[in-house]
C-alpha cells in the first residue's frame, strides 16, 4: 500500500513538473512573440516582405538623339516583355510547349526558363521585346504565372542614314556602338517594377497590397548634325556608288566658324536595327574619323598656307616646272607629264603642282615643316567626341631626309584621317584658328533640362589673318581657274582643294590601280561658313583625279547646302571661271524682263525664252535679273 501511494506521488510530481515546463514554455512564447510584435517588428517584417516580393520588370523609354534642330534621329518603339513566376506554373511542360509555338522557338529553351528556381525569369531572348500581336497570342494562352509587361525598343527612321555615328543597342538596352555606347550613360533609362507577393508556393497573397515603382526615362541626347545636310550629302554619295562602284566613301560637312559636324558618312552603310547582318568591321569604324591614309594633293592646303606664314614666297613668284625635280639621289616626278612650265606660285598651287611644293617644303625645311603639322594638329588626334579615332602615321621627324620632306610636302608617305584634314583646312581659311571639332551638341532630361552644352573651343591659332585671307583668294582661285573647276558654282564662291592619292599595298609599295579620289571644298570664301570633304576609295571606270571625279559631286553638295543655309548668291565679286572650250558650258548673266512685251525681248541663240499668261507685259521672271544660266537654259518669264 506504501508503495502504491509512493509511486503516485511520484507520478503527481512529474506531471506538476511537465505543466510547469509547458507552462515556462508557453510563457516564453508568449514573451517572444509579444517582443517580436512590439519591439522587433521594424527589423522582421522588412525581411518577410522581401521573402514574399516578386519584382516585375518595368521599363521605360531610352532617351532619344535628335539632330541640332530637334529631328529625331533615334527613337523607342513600344513593345512587350515575357516574364515568368515560376513557382505559379501548374503544368511547366505543358506551358513550354505552348509558349515556344508562339514565339517560334525551341521547346527546350523555354523549358529551360520556366524550370529555373528564380523568384522570377525574364524569358530572354526568346520573349523580349516581341510584337502586340505574339503578346495577345502569349496572353490568350491563360498560363498561371506568365505575364507580360510593356517594353521598348529602339528605332531608327532613317535606317541607314548615320548608322555608323549614330550605333546601337544589344538586347537589354545598353549601347554597344556609335552615340549609343558613347553616351549610354545618359541614354539609358532608370527601370521601375511591379512587386507583388506570393507564398512559398507562388500564390498570390491577395491580402497584401501590390506596389509600383515608376521607371525613369533616360535624357535626351542632341547632336550637332543638320538632318537636312545629312540628307543632301547622302543622296549625292548615293549616285556616287551607282556611278563608280567604290569601295568605300567617307562623306565630311563640318562648320568652318564652330568646327561642329553637320554631317557624316562612312559607306559601305548599315543599318542599326539589323547590326547582326554586317560584319563588325563595317559598324565598328566611323571612316571619316577611323581611316588613315595619305591625303595626296589636299595636304598641299598645309604646306602653302605654312610657307605663306613663313613669308617664303609671293603669290606672283615664278617658277618652273618641266615635270620632275631632282631631290637627294632621286628623281620625282610631278603628276603632269612633261611639267607645267614656267607659272606663278599662285598658279602652282592652281595646277596642284608637286614640283612646286616639293620647293616649298625644301624652303620651309624639316623643323619648321614638323612645327606646323603640330601647329595645324596633324600629329595626334582631334579628340573628336567619337569613339573609334585613328592615329596619324608619320614619317618620324628624325628619319625626315630630303626625299621625305619632299614627298611630305605634297601628300605622300604620311597618312592623316579625314577628320584632321578637314580642322586643319578650316583653320587655314577662318582667319587661323584651329577648332576643336564636336557631334554632341547639348543633353537634357525629359523635364527639358539641359545639363551639359558643348561650346566652340579655339586649340590653337596656327596663321594669321594676313595669311588666311590669301588662302581664300588661292582656293578660290583652284576652283575658278585650276583643277578644282568642277566643283564652281555660279555665284557661290568655292574654294577647295583637289586629292589623288596613291594607296600602300600590303606587300610594300603603291598598290596598282587603286586610287582614293577627294575634293575638299570651303564655302563661301569672302565668308566661310562650310566645309565639304568628300573622299572615294577604288571608284570604278572613271579617269583617276579627285578633279574628274569627286570635286563635281562636292559642288553638288555644297551648291544644295548653301542654298539651304540660306546664303545668298554673290555674282558680283566671284572669280570668273576659266572656261575651256571643249569641256566647260558657257554662262550669262540674266538681264532684267519686268516691264517688257514680247517684242521688246529679243530672242538669242544662247538661250530659251517660255512665256506663260495671256498679258502685255513681264511681271514676274526665273531666274531673276543678275543671275547665271548655263547656255541652252531657258528663262520662264509670266505675263501679267
Amino acid at each position: 500500500m506504501w508503495v502504491i501511494f509512493l509511486n503516485k506521488h511520484i507520478l503527481h510530481k512529474r506531471i506538476f513538473i511537465v505543466i510547469i515546463i509547458f507552462v515556462l514554455l508557453f510563457s516564453s512564447l508568449i514573451i517572444k512573440l509579444g517582443v517580436i510584435t512590439f519591439f522587433d517588428s521594424e527589423r522582421i517584417n522588412p525581411l518577410a516582405y522581401e521573402l514574399w516580393s516578386r519584382e516585375i520588370p518595368v521599363s521605360t523609354s531610352r532617351g532619344l538623339i535628335l539632330d541640332r534642330n530637334g529631328n529625331v534621329l533615334v527613337e523607342n518603339e513600344l513593345c512587350y516583355t515575357v516574364c515568368s513566376i515560376n513557382r505559379q506554373i501548374d503544368d511547366k511542360d505543358d506551358a513550354a510547349k505552348k509558349i515556344s509555338n508562339v514565339l517560334n522557338t525551341s521547346y527546350e529553351s523555354i523549358y529551360k526558363h520556366i524550370t529555373k528556381n528564380n523568384s522570377i525569369e525574364i524569358i530572354k531572348p526568346e520573349g523580349r521585346r516581341i510584337s502586340i500581336d505574339l503578346a495577345k497570342k502569349i496572353k490568350d494562352l491563360n498560363i498561371n504565372g506568365i505575364y507580360i509587361t510593356y517594353d521598348t525598343k529602339r528605332s531608327y527612321p532613317y535606317e541607314e542614314m548615320l548608322g555608323q555615328v549614330l550605333g546601337f543597342c544589344g538586347i537589354d538596352m545598353d549601347g554597344l556602338s556609335g552615340v549609343e555606347y558613347l553616351y549610354d550613360d545618359y541614354l539609358k533609362s532608370q527601370n521601375g517594377a511591379l512587386k507583388i507577393y506570393t507564398d512559398a508556393k507562388g500564390n498570390l497573397m491577395h491580402d497584401m497590397i501590390s506596389e509600383y515603382k515608376e521607371a525613369q526615362p533616360g535624357m535626351n541626347v542632341y547632336l550637332t548634325i543638320d538632318l537636312e545636310l545629312q540628307k543632301i550629302m547622302d543622296g549625292v554619295i548615293k549616285k556616287c556608288i551607282n556611278m563608280y562602284n567604290p569601295n568605300q566613301v567617307m562623306g565630311l560637312i563640318i562648320s568652318a566658324k564652330t568646327g561642329e559636324v553637320l554631317a557624316m558618312t562612312s559607306y559601305p552603310f548599315f543599318n542599326p536595327s539589323d547590326y547582326q547582318s554586317y560584319d563588325p568591321s563595317i559598324y565598328n569604324r566611323i571612316l571619316p574619323i577611323f581611316n588613315q591614309f595619305e591625303l595626296g594633293s589636299t595636304f598641299k592646303i598645309i604646306t602653302y598656307s605654312a610657307a605663306l606664314e613663313e613669308g617664303l614666297f609671293d603669290l606672283n613668284d615664278r617658277i618652273y616646272c618641266n615635270g620632275s625635280t631632282i631631290v637627294g639621289d632621286r628623281k620625282i616626278r610631278c603628276w603632269k607629264s612633261g611639267g607645267h612650265g614656267s607659272q606663278t606660285m599662285l598658279e602652282g598651287i592652281q595646277n596642284s603642282c608637286n614640283v612646286c611644293f616639293m620647293e616649298l617644303g625644301r624652303r620651309l625645311g624639316v623643323e619648321k615643316f614638323y612645327k606646323y603639322l603640330e601647329k595645324y594638329g596633324m600629329t595626334k588626334k582631334t579628340g573628336i567626341d567619337l569613339s573609334g579615332e585613328g592615329t596619324p602615321i608619320i614619317v618620324k621627324k628624325d628619319n625626315c631626309g630630303p626625299v621625305e620632306l619632299a614627298t611630305q610636302a605634297f601628300g605622300q608617305s604620311s597618312a592623316y584621317t579625314p577628320i584632321q584634314l578637314s580642322m586643319a583646312a578650316i583653320a587655314s581659311i577662318n582667319g587661323g584658328n584651329l577648332l576643336q571639332p564636336y557631334i554632341l551638341k547639348q543633353i537634357e532630361t525629359s523635364n527639358k533640362e539641359i545639363v551639359f552644352q558643348r561650346n566652340t573651343q579655339i586649340k590653337n591659332k596656327v596663321i594669321s589673318d594676313k595669311t588666311s585671307n590669301l588662302m581664300k583668294y588661292a582656293l578660290e582661285c583652284v576652283c575658278a581657274l585650276g583643277t578644282g573647276r568642277n566643283a564652281f558654282i555660279e555665284g557661290y564662291r568655292v574654294g577647295g582643294k583637289t586629292g589623288t592619292a596613291q594607296v600602300i599595298s600590303s606587300t610594300g609599295g603603291y598598290e596598282a590601280g587603286h586610287y582614293i579620289l577627294s575634293f575638299l571644298g570651303m564655302a563661301p570664301m569672302n565668308d566661310p561658313e562650310i566645309l565639304c570633304y568628300l573622299a572615294i576609295d577604288k571608284p570604278q571606270n572613271c579617269v583617276q583625279y579627285g578633279g574628274t571625279v569627286a570635286a563635281p559631286l562636292v559642288g553638288e553638295i555644297m551648291e544644295q547646302s548653301l542654298s539651304y543655309l540660306g546664303i545668298k548668291r554673290d555674282y558680283e565679286n566671284q572669280i570668273e571661271k576659266n572656261l575651256r572650250w571643249f569641256l566647260d558650258t558657257p554662262t550669262y548673266k540674266v538681264d532684267n524682263y519686268i516691264g517688257k512685251t514680247k517684242k521688246e525681248i529679243k530672242n538669242t541663240q544662247f538661250y530659251n525664252y517660255v512665256y506663260y499668261g495671256d498679258g502685255d507685259t513681264v511681271i514676274y521672271q526665273s531666274p531673276d535679273q543678275g543671275e547665271k544660266i548655263k547656255e541652252g537654259d531657258t528663262i520662264m518669264l509670266y505675263m501679267g
